[in-house]
């Protein structure tokens, strides 16, 4: 629900712009002619300023927003003016936060008319969290992450291209870890880790057009490092300083080393007007090889001293296949019908060889096999009908099967047989809806769906589901409105578990432009979602089945903004974004008689703010400035709540 609170907060917070960079550039839009070129060009310098009041930490996982100067966005755009220039004929350059923000993106493109293309992509993130709920600090993870892609097209506007390209994505920095030493009873340390993962990716392909038909096919190898390793060399007490249990030493290195061949293929026939099929194929054979070398030195819980060495190492197989084929047929303007039927395998296996040394003695050798296999057939028919202008109909019925098969096999001294598990479930469900257009400026939609699954996998799976869409929108020259709502009802039920969960969503989103230079939009969503789902368990060595957990969440999401321009030399905008779980409406997370009870709300609020002013100085000079405010509060417990000012002030420049 914690993800869910946040990916609705980042779609309200859409409907706004971002405080900075600032949408308006310098420079004149149609740009500047030099030779046989027209160059367009914007680029913005500024300060960011960040004041916060709480919790830090949090507002780091959240924003991360620091002071300092940046290059908050530019562009560069050079076109040849008649398409023939000599070397290239479009040339485009985008960035975005570069110097010092936490999140930076650069986009080229360099390009000549007939011969070639080379797009660059360049993306580094800072991410940073605390973890504080969950080990109190003890959990810890700092690193930056950094992406890019090159692709390099030959002969882009022939019927014949050839692509080659390469993507590399690294993280690093520091992390702080827990473990438990030196058994099952034993305390709990922390421990340090420096992450260091790296994939790369080689591309080759091409695309073939013969007439109505088109080919598409990439083969691929990535490759992937994961040498993270973890450390400890001062005496610790643990995190119950009053036991015997201490770690005077730890070391852990468990590299994981892999690569993925693959192939991808796509293929589009337009047969003719009325037929069409589309295809689509991709398989990669993943390989891994592990090794996981640890050793740990302290006392125990009675005191004793303890040395302890771990080595444990396997190799792993994961070969995925897929396939995608739809057939397409429109008799005539008014009918659709298709069909999709679609394959999926993956089946992964490996083994491993698990030693253990204790004190010096011989400790214990175990080796363990293991296979996974999902195939997953479905096939999906719709049709639609438009028999008037006015109204429209449409249908699918879909159905797809899954099958699960595992084998797991362990050896001590003694050799075990394997023991093969398999299940197989089936899914069903049809989907009804009407497209209607009674007057012009009003369009509606509703559809429904009903779906049957025999064996769900977990208890939580959609098993007994109906699902209800309806939308609708008006839309006029100075005004819109859109207003949409969805049902969800899931019902499902084991030996041992009963589940049910209910959603409903409903939004409004609206716009109004009195006049040429003043836009409104504001918008409102909400969200009920609440799930009963039987708990067994295991407490005071006895099975309890009598127990349940049920989980409410109202979520509010408000959004408004309003830009404005004044004699065409400043431009205004001021916006206001708010999320708000209010949960069940309970005021304190104890005094229930379920256990469980702190966690089946989460009362939270997030407030966002926004302003943001933007004068024109010269034709190719503008001063901008820019404030936001970030309130977070969740209800139950203060300790992550936090309050911060952020702003910039910069000026943008085309030459």
């Amino acid at each position: 629900m914690r993800v869910l609170l946040i990916v609705l907060a980042s779609v309200a917070a859409h409907a706004q712009p971002v405080v900075a960079p600032t949408p308006q550039t310098a420079g004149s839009p149609r740009g500047d002619n030099a030779g046989p070129y027209n160059i367009t060009n914007s680029w913005e310098v500024g300060y960011r300023f960040r004041d916060v009041d709480g919790n830090n930490g949090k507002y780091r996982s959240d924003v991360n927003f620091g002071n300092g100067v940046r290059l908050l966005g530019g562009t560069l755009g050079v076109t040849s003016r008649d398409g023939k220039g000599k070397w290239m004929d479009e040339l485009l350059l985008d960035a975005r936060g570069l110097g010092n923000d936490p999140y930076q993106f650069s986009s080229f493109r360099v390009q000549k008319n007939a011969l070639y293309r080379y797009d660059l992509l360049w993306r580094s993130n800072e991410y940073f969290n605390p973890a504080l709920p969950i080990a109190g600090g003890d959990h810890f993870l700092s690193t930056n992450r950094q992406m890019q892609d090159h692709d390099l097209t030959l002969l882009p506007q022939s019927k014949l291209k050839f692509r080659v390209g390469y993507s590399r994505n690294t993280q690093g920095g520091p992390g702080l870890w827990t473990g438990q030493w030196f058994d099952g009873r034993g305390d709990e340390y922390s421990y340090f880790a420096n992450i260091r993962r790296n994939q790369d990716e080689y591309r080759l392909g091409g695309d073939l057009q013969i007439g109505r038909v088109k080919l598409s096919i990439t083969r691929g190898w990535e490759l992937f490092k994961d040498d993270t390793n973890f450390n400890r060399d001062t005496l610790t007490p643990g995190a119950n300083t009053t036991d015997r249990n201490t770690l005077s030493f730890l070391r852990r290195d468990e590299p994981l080393h892999g690569k993925t061949p693959y192939w991808r293929a796509h293929l589009l026939a337009d047969l003719s007007k009325q037929f069409t099929i589309h295809g689509r194929f991709t398989h990669s054979d993943g390989q891994r090889d592990f090794i996981y070398d640890e050793f740990a030195r302290g006392t125990d819980r009675l005191g004793a001293g303890r040395n302890r060495q771990t080595l444990l190492t396997g190799a792993g197989r994961r070969p995925v296949t897929t396939g995608h084929a739809t057939v397409t047929w429109m008799p005539n303007n008014k009918v659709t019908v298709a069909n999709q039927t679609g394959f999926h395998q993956t089946r992964m296996e490996g083994d491993g060889k698990y030693s253990e040394i204790n004190n010096g003695s011989a400790g214990i050798a175990f080796a363990q096999f293991q296979f996974l296999g999902i195939r997953n057939i479905s096939n999906t028919s719709e049709a639609s009908w438009q028999p008037f202008k006015q109204a429209g109909v449409f249908g699918s019925y879909h159905f797809a099967e899954r099958r699960i098969r595992s084998n797991e096999q362990e050896d001590f001294e003694i050799p075990r047989g394997t023991v093969p598990i398999e299940q197989i479930n089936r899914n069903k469900a049809g989907i009804f809806g009407a497209r209607l257009n009674p007057v012009a400026p009003l369009r509606i939609l509703f559809s429904a769906e009903v779906g049957r699954n025999d064996r769900p996998f977990y208890p939580t799976s959609d098993k007994n589901y109906e699902a209800y869409t309806a939308r609708a929108s008006w839309r006029q020259k100075k005004f819109d409105l859109s207003t949409d709502f969805k049902s969800f009802n899931n019902a499902n039920s084991t030996s041992l578990y009963v589940h049910s969960s209910t959603g409903r969503t409903w939004g409004a989103t609206t716009g109004f432009t009195p006049r040429a230079n003043v836009r409104i939009d504001a918008g409102y969503n909400y969200l009920l979602l609440d799930t009963l789902t039987g708990l067994a368990y295991f407490a005071d060595f006895e099975l309890v089945e009598s127990n349940r957990s049920y989980y409410v969440s109202n979520l509010h999401t408000l959004h408004a903004g309003v830009q404005a321009q004044v004699q065409k030399k400043v431009d205004l905008y001021a916006g206001f974004v708010r999320t708000q779980d209010r949960g069940d409406g309970r005021s304190a997370a104890s005094g229930a008689q379920s256990v469980f009870t702190a966690a089946q709300v989460f009362p939270v609020s997030y407030a966002s703010p926004l302003a943001r002013v933007s004068f024109q100085v010269r034709a190719n000079l503008r001063a901008n400035f820019g404030w936001q405010y970030y309130d977070y509060a969740e209800k139950f417990s203060r300790a992550q709540n936090y309050a911060a000012h952020t702003g910039y002030v910069s000026v943008s420049y085309s030459f």
